[in-house]
């Protein structure tokens, strides 16, 4: 019976550890890209996204399977409309943000070395501000949010082709 009562008491302890090890500190983005993007707080909720009934806790900002994995939103030349191929990549990120209060991003804005620097961070504020009105308009409160401009000031690829210039027209999500 004593071995019994122990077997029970080890099983309980090791769920409950096992429950208390969600992601609590900050942790980096996995893309690599330098932002050093910190998750929040773990919820210990399913990772298996909003379509499945569930929702993401902060290790889904790190998961490549998980639709909050992607964190840069490209743009066209010298527009800030979204693009369509990233509505559902910013809806999941919406709903994460709505389901997860105390979750902060911050929007960076960026564009190519093409332009002024005056209209480059103009051009930049302008796409952080269409991905934060997308955000408020799926139900993400403004307090939640926050945005910055860099302008030309920060590519992500320093060549001078299409091909370089499309990847700095961006905006870049960082929790």
């Amino acid at each position: 019976m004593k071995t019994n009562t122990f077997s029970w008491a080890a099983l309980i302890l090791g769920v409950l550890l096992a429950a208390g090890c969600g992601t609590t500190g900050d942790t980096k983005d996995g893309e690599g890209d330098g932002t050093g993007a910190a998750g929040g707080a773990g919820s210990g909720v399913s990772t298996s996204g909003v379509a499945g009934g569930g929702a993401w806790d902060a290790t889904a900002l790190q998961d490549p399977d998980s639709p909050l994995y992607t964190k840069v939103i490209y743009f066209d030349y010298d527009v800030a409309e979204l693009r369509s191929e990233f509505i559902d990549t910013l809806r999941a990120h919406a709903e994460y943000l709505v389901r997860n209060p105390g979750a902060m991003v911050t929007i960076e804005g960026h564009c190519d070395e093409r332009g002024s620097r005056e209209y480059n961070v103009a051009l930049g504020e302008r796409r952080a501000n269409a991905v934060q009105r997308f955000f408020e308009t799926e139900g993400v409160p403004s307090s939640q949010i926050s945005t910055v401009s860099y302008g030309e000031e920060r590519p992500e690829d320093y060549g001078h082709s299409e091909a370089a210039w499309a990847m700095n027209r961006r905006a870049v999500l960082v929790y």
